[in-house]
């Protein structure tokens, strides 16, 4: 069932994270205002603490935890963001933490959760193989399980994403909005249309990471295969949550190549001189390949996170100098 956070409910989280997570900029960006035809800003969660927005719902999620669950620690499951976000969380409420990440997670998001002080298990072959194993070390172990993609607390943490875009600009017609399992999509959606339900909400995904856009068209949970991908971040499957999330708040979802992503991965750096990773990228790929024509303006597009290989980013920007 989907969640039933509230607008007050990101409110309260986003005084939670007063002093926690950074309040970040929201800056125009004039070329791709000339493309759209109309104002469009980029949400800079790729300068977030960590490195992503998944501080937001991490620590929303610990800091809620009762007493006794803080005790017995918490275990999770994470390309590497939601990690870095729930190692950064535990240390500064003194809870014991376990992250597991598939062996494909990037070194930059593994040797970052191990210096924040959690512990990391990287045996699984890739995201949905370390997502069962953590909910089965929760079991045996008695910590609480995190999700990286449900929960109310999750939901309202990541919701102030748009909390902070409408504070800083009122005027916004269309969000766009990456999307993996559904965790930051569905906590921006719920808010933003709760103050203005005009607002459209675009998610954006790579082609190699299209489970929610497979799911939502069958209206069902479709498997997708797991190929190697740049947006790392949104690979793997969605559950019942993250369905019904894409079903009931998404107004469309486009999806661009790989060859599109590292395109505007390599574009972004030169233009506006950010390091954001593939995951990050996809609804910045999506405008820059067309594939948001007529989307009203002004627009916001989230750049969710930075945490990319130095060689990997090195390597697009030599491929599309």
């Amino acid at each position: 069932m989907f969640t039933d956070v509230t607008a007050d409910d990101v409110v309260a989280a986003a005084r939670r994270l007063t002093g926690v997570a950074d309040h970040t900029p929201l800056i125009k960006s004039d070329a791709l205002s000339a493309l759209a035809g109309g104002d469009v800003y980029l949400k800079l969660e790729c300068a977030q603490r960590t490195g992503s927005f998944k501080i937001r719902g991490a620590y929303n999620t610990l800091a809620t935890l009762a007493d006794a669950e803080k005790q017995n620690g918490v275990v999770t499951a994470s390309a590497g963001n939601h990690g870095l976000g729930c190692a950064w969380a535990a240390r500064e409420l003194g809870i014991a933490c376990v992250v597991f990440v598939p062996t494909t997670s990037p070194l930059v998001k593994q040797r970052g959760i191990r210096e924040l002080g959690a512990t990391v298990e990287s045996s699984a072959a890739d995201y949905d193989e370390a997502h069962a194993a953590a909910i089965e070390q929760a079991r045996v172990s008695g910590a609480t399980f995190v999700s990286p993609t449900d929960g109310d607390a999750l939901f309202a943490g990541q919701g102030t994403v748009a909390k902070e875009i409408l504070d800083d600009q009122p005027g916004i017609k269309s969000l766009v909005v990456c999307v993996g399992g559904g965790g930051l999509v569905g906590g921006i959606a719920r808010y933003a249309k709760s103050v203005n339900p005009s607002i459209r909400v675009v998610g954006a995904q790579s082609d190699q990471t299209d489970a929610m856009a497979r799911s939502v068209k069958a209206g069902k949970l479709v498997p997708v295969p797991v190929p190697p991908t740049l947006a790392d971040g949104l690979a793997g499957q969605i559950d019942a949550t993250g369905l019904a999330v894409g079903m009931s708040i998404l107004d469309d979802i486009v999806l661009v190549t790989e060859e599109e992503l590292g395109q505007a991965i390599a574009w972004v750096y030169r233009e506006h001189g950010l390091v954001v990773e593939g995951a990050g990228a996809v609804g910045l790929a999506a405008m820059r390949a067309g594939k948001l024509r007529g989307l009203a303006t002004p627009i916001a597009i989230v750049l969710s996170g930075s945490n990319i290989d130095d060689e990997v980013h090195s390597q697009l920007l030599a491929r599309w100098p």
